[in-house]
């Protein structure tokens, strides 16, 4: 005789092998929806990305124009400063070594 405790322990087990055969057999049939479904989520969001980056980079290269803009003909001087500097300390180090 079995009793109430160990009926409602046997009918869980068996709900609960129930349940892990269905839910495999739903993953099984489901599993080539699901790969496309994913594969489709992926490429939306990888477009979105996309976009995202197309945008930042116009409003990076805005930013740089307007920078360059507000800069003005000082970012040439700095150039032409650092090339004369170059060139002094060349010359400076053929007469130090004697070249």
């Amino acid at each position: 005789m079995t009793t109430n405790d160990e009926s409602k322990f046997s009918y869980l087990l068996v709900g609960l092998g129930l349940g892990a055969i269905g839910g495999l057999m739903a993953a099984l049939l489901a599993r080539k929806e699901t790969r496309e479904l994913l594969r489709e989520r992926s490429i939306n969001g990888l477009d979105y990305l996309n976009q995202q980056a197309g945008k930042l980079r116009e409003s990076a290269e805005v930013i740089v124009k307007k920078g360059k803009e507000f800069i003005g003909p000082h970012c040439d001087s700095v150039k032409t400063d650092t090339e004369g500097q170059k060139q002094s300390y060349q010359e400076e180090r053929r007469e130090h070594l004697g070249g």
